[in-house]
């Protein structure tokens, strides 16, 4: 129940920071968007519709043909998030002067939309749009959903070239850019983790210096090294990205011939490990 009431006050606030994004910075400056929200936005600009309105007749659309494609939990939270979005942008659609820069506009909409978009996307929620259309198609033609979602969103920030001009639907690609990141860092967090990988004959003595050092947990696997035909065992180590320098040190101290492949982490849990706590 305490989950369900903390993804309740992150729709919440997803919606609010993304319908705001689009009032206040997207429509008065002239700009695009992707998903159906960026046909709403085309709509407005073309004939004057209301922005709001349309995405939420849109978006029930779409939620009442894809709704058997969706995980329950994802239906539930869905049709919470898909309506406060169009409300919220329909309170807050008229009379916003515009900031008079469009790249600034752009940049700011697509950092408060991508924080918006990962608060929704965190909770496991959808926003009722083109990922949904791309799960249908997913489903029942076998599209890939990644790259399906990607050519409904080209398709609609293209078509306001021919509303928007050239100039401005280059700064929808930036907005939608920084947005991706924005969400991205929502997503997986303010602290990403760094796996290292330890390639040593002393890994053991690397790993014990880890944890008397760094106060992590590393752990020590067996190996077999194809080229040179000798037995080498590994260490894997997961730290935050402050510590790498610190763990550089330590493994040349130990073995400065180790062979090492760091790579980034997107989500860490469960165990009892302290990741790093010096």
């Amino acid at each position: 129940m305490g989950n369900l009431f903390r993804d309740i006050i992150f729709i919440t606030l997803g919606a609010l920071a993304y319908a705001l994004s689009v009032t206040f910075l997207i429509i008065p400056n002239n700009l695009g968007d992707g998903g159906l929200t960026g046909i709403s936005v085309i709509l407005h600009y073309a004939f004057g519709w209301s922005p709001g309105i349309v995405n939420f007749i849109l978006a029930t659309i779409v939620i009442l043909i894809g709704y058997r494609v969706l995980p329950r939990r994802n239906i539930f939270l869905t049709v919470l998030a898909a309506p406060l979005i169009s409300l919220f942008i329909f309170i807050t659609e008229n009379n916003i002067e515009p900031l008079g820069d469009p790249l600034v506009s752009a940049i700011f909409a697509g950092f408060f939309g991508g924080i918006g978009t990962g608060l929704i996307f965190r909770t496991g929620s959808s926003m009722g749009g083109t990922s949904v259309i791309a799960r249908m198609f997913h489903h029942t033609l076998g599209w890939d959903l990644t790259r399906t979602n990607f050519a409904f969103d080209a398709v609609v920030v293209l078509s306001g070239l021919f509303i928007i001009g050239t100039l401005n639907t280059m700064y929808t690609i930036i907005l939608l850019f920084i947005g991706k990141k924005a969400s991205d860092l929502i997503i997986e967090g303010l602290d990403p983790r760094k796996a290292v990988s330890v390639i040593s004959t002393q890994a053991p003595e690397i790993t014990d210096e880890v944890i008397r050092q760094m106060d992590t947990s590393a752990t020590v696997f067996k190996g077999y090294g194809g080229y040179l035909k000798k037995e080498a065992d590994m260490s894997y180590i997961i730290i935050n990205k402050y510590q790498l320098m610190k763990l550089k040190r330590i493994i040349n101290s130990v073995d400065d011939k180790a062979f090492v492949v760091i790579h980034d982490v997107r989500d860490v849990f469960g165990g009892s490990f302290s990741w790093g706590k010096k």
